[in-house]
């Protein structure tokens, strides 16, 4: 079985792609390799179900990130569409699906419209993006009119048939010789007129509301992951489904963590003697435990420490990533004049128990204070 192609390559775009530029390139490479324009071509059939797959990955920002991070790995157990002819033409063109039929001859398309997707942005702390939480997020968005059940028609009315198109909804032009069908205007493709409107939604059918929609944070999210809640969208037409909610996660910087992927760093301060003859260190977790951590004697400044499975859980397989705990070892500024005398005492030990290398930096030194004493006195 042959590999599949990597889907930037197949719409002949950078990873960098925005959206725009995504469907712009899918549209004009959909309408290339169309059956109805290519009959009996196996080749072009299989170059336009692999368009259409790869523009319906890129579009949706999970599947997108998903594909980004792992490939088509990461697709795996996601639900994908079956890439039939009609079913990737409508949901690639929209309204256009419908003319771009009717210029191949067919019929358009009379199901009802989906609701259109939308987007919001959740901000998370860094304990919450670790333990996982349930949030409420107020979205403002449309919904199927309570009076008139998403019709548009007043109360013990009805839609009648267009007579500009008589219910087809297209209108055909003639160009010369050539006999051309577009959308009717007046009707605007639907095949039927709302003669009396709804009082409620003015025969739009659908009224804009705000309402707290409930989201289960799972642990491990981070900046840049995106949450789709199937139907949480716009709401679509009688019989049509609703549109998406994506939620697209901001993750707050922490005062004492930092988090890279699914660690977590973190800074102690010692003191010289702890750091020279070592000691037990607290250290506070993220979720709240106090961790104990045994310093080792002769610990140098910005070692790091490792703590197993204390970071972040990973968002796939939910295991723990590590506490790393970098030293920095304290110099005191002010000292009492005992300090000062024991600190002395050390140095002129250290000194006598040097390398060879060492032992001549300090002659050095030495020689270079004892000069400049010389000096100031003569």
């Amino acid at each position: 079985m042959a590999s599949k192609r990597d889907y930037y390559e197949v719409l002949g775009l950078a990873r960098e792609a925005t959206p725009e530029e995504i469907t712009k390139a899918y549209r004009k490479l959909a309408m290339q390799y169309h059956p109805d324009r290519n009959h009996g071509d196996p080749e072009a059939e299989a170059r336009f179900k692999e368009v259409a797959e790869a523009h319906d990955v890129l579009r949706d920002p999970t599947k997108r990130q998903r594909y980004d991070r792992y490939g088509h790995a990461g697709l795996d157990g996601m639900e994908m569409p079956n890439y039939d002819n009609a079913d990737v033409l409508r949901r690639m063109f929209g309204d256009f699906g419908d003319l771009f039929s009717s210029f191949m001859g067919g019929g358009g398309f009379s199901g009802p419209r989906d609701g259109r997707d939308l987007q919001i942005e959740l901000d998370l702390d860094l304990v919450e993006a670790a333990r996982g939480v349930r949030k409420e997020i107020p979205v403002r968005r449309t919904q199927l009119c309570e009076q008139c059940r998403g019709t548009g028609c007043k109360e013990g009315t009805k839609k009648q048939t267009c007579k500009v198109c008589n219910g087809r909804k297209t209108v055909t032009h003639r160009t010369g010789i050539f006999h051309i069908q577009t959308e009717c205007r007046t009707c605007r493709g639907q095949g039927t007129i709302i003669v009396d409107p709804c009082s409620t939604c003015r025969g739009n059918g659908r009224v804009l509301f705000t309402r707290p929609e409930p989201v289960e944070i799972p642990a491990g999210v981070d900046t840049g992951t995106v949450l789709t809640l199937r139907g949480a969208g716009e709401a679509g037409e009688p019989g049509g489904r609703a549109g998406d909610l994506h939620v697209v996660v901001n993750v707050r910087k922490h005062d004492f963590f930092e988090r890279h992927g699914d660690n977590l760093l973190c800074h102690a301060i010692v003191s010289f003697p702890q750091a020279a003859l070592g000691c037990e260190l607290e250290i506070p977790s993220i979720d709240g435990r106090k961790l104990k951590k045994h310093l080792p004697p002769g610990l140098q400044s910005h070692e790091l420490l490792t703590i197993p499975g204390e970071g972040m859980p990973n968002l796939r397989t939910g295991r723990k990533g590590n506490l790393m705990v970098q030293v920095l070892v304290e110099t005191p500024r002010h000292l009492t004049k005992r300090q000062e005398e024991l600190m002395r005492e050390l140095a002129q030990l250290e000194e006598t128990n040097v390398s060879p290398q060492r032992k001549s930096w300090f002659d050095k030194v030495r020689d270079f204070f004892t000069d400049a004493n010389a000096r100031t006195t003569t």
